[in-house]
């Protein structure tokens, strides 16, 4: 697959997680953990979809400030105020797969904003 094609694959699929964390938003019944859990996902998806626009080689890893130090190191600078993204890794990695979450917390409007913020400077660089 070409670096274009599986940059706008990655874009759909981190839309998908977009989509599902709107849907839950507000809802009592789905947890941090597992809303954090599609926010990490849906930055993990963008960011490889710019690694993959610009054809930057990474590894299959969940770690979000591994794939942002790549984009950096590579002169894609992504805006200021997406610079705390990294901080939603333990949703995709720890906290997915221990028991550890019964006092994690998030700001779940202050997130999806940032991911719609990540959303539109991929979509931008992407087209």
């Amino acid at each position: 697959m070409r670096q274009h094609e599986q940059a706008v694959l990655f874009v759909k699929k981190a839309l998908d997680d977009l989509l599902l964390l709107d849907e839950v938003l507000s809802s009592k019944k789905v947890s941090d953990d597992i809303f954090g859990f599609h926010a990490q996902q849906a930055t993990e998806k963008f960011l490889k979809a710019l690694l993959s626009e610009h054809a930057l080689p990474f590894p299959r890893t969940h770690n979000l400030r591994l794939l942002m130090d790549l984009l950096s190191d590579a002169g894609v600078t992504l805006p200021a105020d997406l610079a705390d993204l990294d901080l939603l890794t333990p949703f995709g990695t720890l906290f997915r797969y221990e028991d550890i979450t019964s006092n994690v917390r998030i700001d779940r409007n202050a997130v999806l904003q940032q991911i719609k913020a990540l959303r539109e400077f991929v979509e931008k660089q992407i087209a």
